[in-house]
């Protein structure tokens, strides 16, 4: 009798702790500061622009970060070079076709190599990239950083809330994905630099 009573004890325990929640963050920013920068760094010239039409949504759990699972997309006629004819050129068909191809996309899938520290966890993110209609598996290195209610001071009190922040800094090669590939790579370089620097918000 007394292990049945000290079994029932130790189950109700167990019951009143509440499993780790998976938080989902919204990654379109009201306040318009995320972004997507790019470079094209050529012998002869060097290119590089940003996008600042950021969306998507992560699925993070703070106890089990290295099941981080999501997709961000970035809308291709935001592109943005400061030259209006090169940014005429890029948002045209040989390029990056942004009139039939309206999003770039990276969903990752699952991490691996994930060490975390504190609020903040560094891994490689496995996903796939999808540019110009053209999907490709790739891996990228990623830093997540959550910072429990701190969406009220990002917002101005306006939110309450969590925010997930992901950096990310990787290379794309453009034949892969059919961005003008002829193009001749002394002006051009095949390898373009891509850097995130994105917050997402999961409000209470």
């Amino acid at each position: 009798m007394k292990k049945q009573i000290a079994t029932l004890i130790l189950a109700a325990g167990f019951a009143s702790i509440s499993p780790a929640e998976t938080l989902t963050f919204d990654f379109k920013d009201a306040k318009g500061v995320n972004n997507a920068v790019f470079k094209l760094d050529a012998p002869l010239e060097a290119i590089s622009g940003s996008a600042n039409g950021v969306s998507g949504t992560v699925k993070f759990d703070p106890e089990n970060p290295a099941a981080t699972t999501g997709k961000i997309v970035v809308t291709a006629d935001t592109l943005h070079v400061p030259n209006p004819m090169m940014k005429e050129h890029m948002h045209g068909a040989q390029w990056m076709d942004v009139a039939q191809h309206k999003e770039l996309t990276f969903e990752a899938k699952s991490l691996k190599n994930v060490k975390t520290d504190g609020n903040k966890t560094t891994a490689d993110a496995v996903g796939t990239m999808t540019m110009k209609g053209v999907s490709k598996a790739q891996t990228v290195p990623v830093t997540i950083t959550y910072l429990k209610d701190k969406l009220g001071a990002r917002s101005n009190g306006q939110m309450q809330g969590d925010l997930l922040v992901i950096r990310s800094t990787f290379t794309v090669k453009r034949s892969d994905f059919g961005i003008n590939p002829s193009a001749p790579t002394d002006k051009v370089a095949e390898e373009i630099e891509l850097t995130l620097s994105i917050a997402g918000a999961a409000a209470k």
